[in-house]
């Protein structure tokens, strides 16, 4: 120990302070990473730079409201300690233009009743499937675009059962929406799949309606979701359409 402050006294003071210099900058720029990656909460889509789509990044968020059978908003929550050192707020007044607006990725259902039009057939139990799922719960969500109203497409997943989110995922949303049958493949311009792909997308889709040549009555009874009453009478995409 001697010998190395003995070395240290006799590096000149210019050398010295060069270090020191080098050594601070590094450490502020690698706070800064720190914070700006792992540690800053992102207050709403706005702040969602371009980057973070081209690299589909992941963000953690409590859902603190289901606007639509499709889409919800969360509280982005980095890091740890939320619910036990720090809150989310829970009133509308504290989220004012604190929430990121979520559209589920590769999916579509019913829309609601908006600016004077009906609400599509199984609207009701679609949003009401969602809010079951993702109400109130800690969501995982990987960015893939902004779409035309301002809303973050992303792909989003519930926290896995066991193992922590970096060594597993928990069950995928669009996915378990489509298994289920209360939503449609998405396949209109922009459509984004996050690491599945369209086909296989479409595959849960034509399982939850129990597609084959010659269906049986065994095979109709299986049928799943909005698909139990047979086809449905217009398409998400349709019904936007008709009302654009």
């Amino acid at each position: 120990f001697d010998t190395v402050t003995e070395r240290l006294n006799a590096l000149p003071l210019s050398a010295v302070a060069l270090s020191t210099f080098t050594l601070g900058v590094l450490a502020t720029a690698g706070a800064t990473f720190v914070w700006r990656r792992y540690l800053r909460r992102i207050p709403n889509a706005e702040w969602i730079t371009p980057d973070y789509f081209a690299r589909r990044r992941w963000i953690k968020g409590y859902v603190t409201s289901v606007g639509d059978a499709d889409n919800f908003r969360i509280y982005h929550t980095p890091s740890v300690g939320w619910h036990w050192l720090r809150s989310v707020p829970d009133t509308s007044k504290e989220l004012k233009d604190k929430t990121i607006h979520i559209r589920l990725a590769g999916v579509d259902a019913p829309e609601g009743a908006h600016f004077g039009r009906p609400a599509q057939e199984h609207y009701a139990q679609c949003l009401g499937w969602l809010k079951d799922q993702v109400l109130g719960k800690t969501v995982y969500c990987q960015l893939l675009r902004r779409d035309q109203y301002s809303r973050v497409v992303a792909m989003p997943y519930l926290k896995p059962r066991l193992l922590p989110n970096f060594l597993a995922r928990g069950r995928c949303i669009p996915i378990e929406m489509l298994k289920a049958g209360w939503g449609v493949t998405y396949k209109e311009g922009g459509a984004q799949y996050g690491d599945y792909s369209v086909e296989q997308f479409v595959q849960l889709e034509q399982e939850a309606k129990c597609v084959l040549p010659s269906p049986s009555a065994m095979t109709k009874a299986a049928r799943r979701g909005i698909w139990k009453s047979g086809d449905l009478k217009e398409t998400p995409a349709a019904y936007k359409r008709k009302y654009a």
